[in-house]
């Protein structure tokens, strides 16, 4: 599942690439176009490996209950800004259950507590943010990264959520579109985006391996390995 993952970014990157060369007015011309569709389809082709991968009920069932968690946590802690504990649980998700798991509570983190906080342009850059982190974490376990790694992971996490999500107040409020009004855009934030990073680094350091243990122990318990064990054959002496 990661491996598709994987390919589909890469296959999106070269296409990009190749229409640069290709026709750069296109890009020039339909950016916003284009960023939009990839960020929409991005989104829908992930949803649909959750469709069609082999989930059992007891997976459902956790997934709702994760995102409903991460979602209420999102909303008492709205008096702190930018201090959003439900990034710490996303990546705790794809830490430990991998990345379609993580994807999907951090896209359904978005959509709930925004019911509360409010929907609007922003709904699908938080989504695909919080996806994207996510399914980094999936990766983190392979290069065997721990406790510390994931709490630096956890800080440049705060400021890759804060940069995704500037970008639609760049596209919708920002004007003209040039590298000097993108900088501006990008670090107008800085201050949230900061407090974002530490109180991840907070989490991690206080709460994140009692979490990811709790996480594992859960993961022990409903999982299902299917072994295909063949009958040996018959051999004539």
């Amino acid at each position: 599942m990661k491996y598709k993952i994987v390919i589909s970014f890469i296959t999106i990157i070269i296409t990009l690439f190749l229409l640069i060369n290709y026709n750069k007015e296109i890009i020039v011309k339909h950016w916003i176009i284009i960023i939009i569709s990839l960020m929409f389809f991005s989104i829908i082709f992930i949803l649909l490996q959750y469709e069609s991968g082999k989930i059992s009920s007891k997976e459902i069932s956790l997934i709702a209950i994760l995102s409903g968690f991460s979602a209420v946590l999102r909303i008492p802690f709205v008096a702190i800004p930018s201090v959003q504990p439900c990034t710490f649980i996303i990546i705790c998700t794809g830490y430990v259950f991998g990345p379609i798991p993580g994807f999907m509570v951090g896209a359904t983190t978005a959509l709930i507590s925004n019911i509360f906080l409010g929907h609007g342009p922003w709904t699908i850059f938080q989504i695909f943010a919080w996806g994207i982190i996510g399914i980094i974490a999936s990766f983190l376990p392979k290069i065997n990264i721990k406790k510390f790694g994931l709490a630096i992971y956890g800080v440049l996490s705060g400021f890759l959520f804060g940069w995704i999500t500037n970008l639609w107040f760049f596209i919708g409020y920002i004007y003209p579109h040039n590298i000097s009004t993108f900088i501006f855009s990008m670090s107008s934030s800085l201050a949230f985006d900061t407090m974002h990073a530490i109180g991840n680094l907070l989490l991690f350091i206080i709460l994140g391996e009692k979490t990811i243990k709790i996480m594992k122990r859960y993961k022990d318990r409903f999982h299902i390995e299917y072994i295909n064990y063949s009958k040996p054959e018959k051999i004539n002496i």
